[in-house]
């Protein structure tokens, strides 16, 4: 029996032995091990392949198998380790190597849809794999870090590849992406900074306090709500929250690119963490992601890592609304559908814009508001207490005057939020301080005695929840990291309690 390596992505990813047996009876070829219907057909295209070589088939039962046999699996990325067990009947170390290729009639190898999704994910799971690609996408696949690519562009070559040696050696592609050049190195690990700030802070005239919010925002991640009237730079603000992120680790991007490709999008590598700003006629499922036999990937899983934006929030179906508790925290989306059941990582920053009553001027102080105290309680009642737990940071606007300036810029931003994630993982710290799990906020988030003091005064007088307490202390955390601070201090909490939302 002779085996290849190929791998499939089913609620992750997932290795594929294809494996072969030549038996005695009558002649035929069969795939087993539960091959979808696109599997199936590549017996077609493998015979029509190897006859386009003058292959003749030996008179024997060709068996191939795609084991593990109880997972299901699809996609036609497995026509060339089929022909190549039939053809190499004879050949060594076959299993060293992963083969990916889609068989023309002419026996010409092609690349898939989902190819280079597989290749991003095999780059995270296997370190130093050997990877035999189409030679269409091998030059692309050899900028992926972890991989040794290898590419031909028909099955003659990939028949060669594993009978000539130094034909093997003349298929390597050696391509290294620009990105990955430009590393710094933070407690042993490589993270790749932002020095791209086409959308600057300093373009948001006056609004220092929003400013300070997205600062602390974007040190831990913390979800934040903007609340302010039309015009005021709600949206602005949000957009240019993912310039000033924490830097990517080469995983984070990695994982990135591959939830784009599996959306179909261009999965280009980028030091600027993922935007998504689904619109609020948005269906559930393009925001969750679903479909009707097929789980598809949606807006919150593709916004893993980065920013999830939803302007006009109160406008979001109710159902959109309460559907986001899961993902925020729990930091994971389930999708089950019949013929799949996948989980997806989403932890993002969440953040929304809101106008603070239906006409938008309830909190001017030059323009009267419209709306009667019904319409302003409808409209606010559309976000639910639970919903308003899960956020961090809810942040009411300034509005704006004549005399407002810039005074501070993206490059200063980022450069301190910088500092404050070279001073969380100094300290040993995984996850950012926004999706902390419990333990660590026991173990990280420590107050002095006058800290805790005020914290203990709020939870009585503003009757806080378990989760809100949290909140507070993730942001208090985040805020003495801003400072260099071990310990959460009185003034660290007062800030965090500031931007609690008020009932």
């Amino acid at each position: 029996m002779k085996s290849l390596k190929c791998a499939a992505y089913s609620d992750g990813l997932k290795i594929i032995e294809v494996e072969s047996t030549f038996s005695r009876g009558l002649p035929g070829f069969s795939i087993v091990g539960l091959a979808g219907a696109s599997i199936k057909e590549s017996a077609e295209r493998v015979k029509a392949a190897l006859l386009a070589l003058n292959f003749s088939f030996p008179a024997q039962k060709i068996t191939i198998n795609l084991s593990p046999s109880d997972l299901p699996k699809s996609g036609s990325h497995f026509d060339l380790a089929i022909a190549l067990l039939i053809a190499l009947q004879k050949s060594p170390n076959l299993d060293k190597i992963f083969v990916f290729g889609e068989l023309g009639l002419d026996g010409s190898i092609k690349s898939t849809a989902n190819l280079f999704s597989i290749l991003l994910f095999l780059s995270t799971s296997v370190s130093r794999a050997k990877v035999l690609v189409p030679h269409e996408i091998a030059q692309k696949a050899s900028m992926i870090p972890n991989l040794e690519i290898y590419g031909v562009s028909n099955l003659k070559e990939a028949i060669n590849f594993f009978q000539d040696d130094e034909f093997a050696s003349s298929c390597v592609f050696k391509n290294s992406h620009p990105l990955f050049q430009n590393v710094i190195d933070i407690n042993g690990e490589s993270y790749v900074p932002n020095q791209n700030f086409e959308l600057d802070f300093s373009d948001v005239l006056g609004q220092s306090r929003a400013k300070r919010a997205c600062l602390i925002a974007a040190v831990g991640m913390h979800n934040i709500i903007f609340e302010g009237s039309p015009g005021c730079g709600k949206s602005m603000c949000a957009k240019r929250l993912v310039y000033i992120l924490p830097p990517q680790s080469l995983s984070e991007i990695l994982n990135t690119a591959a939830y784009r490709s599996l959306s179909l999008q261009d999965s280009e590598f980028s030091a600027i963490r993922v935007f998504r700003a689904p619109h609020h006629t948005s269906t559930k499922s393009s925001i969750f992601g679903g479909g009707s036999s097929v789980a598809k990937i949606g807006e919150a899983a593709l916004a893993n890592a980065g920013v999830l934006f939803f302007d006009e929030f109160v406008h979001f179906p109710k159902q959109i609304i309460e559907s986001l508790r899961e993902p925020l925290e729990d930091h994971k989306i389930h999708i089950s559908r019949v013929n799949s059941k996948i989980t997806y990582d989403t932890k993002f920053l969440f953040a929304a814009a809101l106008n603070p009553c239906p006409c938008g001027n309830l909190l001017s102080q030059e323009l009267n508001c419209r709306c009667s105290e019904n319409e302003i309680k409808n409209y606010k009642s559309r976000l639910s207490e639970p919903i308003l737990d899960r956020m961090d940071l809810y942040l009411q606007m300034e509005e704006v005057s004549k005399d407002d300036r810039s005074d501070i810029t993206s490059k200063q931003m980022s450069d301190l939020v910088l500092k404050a994630f070279k001073f969380q993982k100094m300290r040993g710290q995984a996850e950012l301080n926004g999706k902390l799990s419990d333990a660590d906020i026991a173990k990280f988030c420590l107050c002095d005695d006058v800290a805790k003091e005020i914290l203990n005064t709020a939870v009585s007088r503003y009757h806080l929840s378990q989760r809100a307490i949290k909140k507070v202390l993730k942001v208090a955390r985040s805020i003495a990291d801003l400072e260099q601070s071990k310990l959460i201090q009185k003034a660290h909490i007062l800030e965090a309690l500031s931007f609690r939302a008020r009932s």
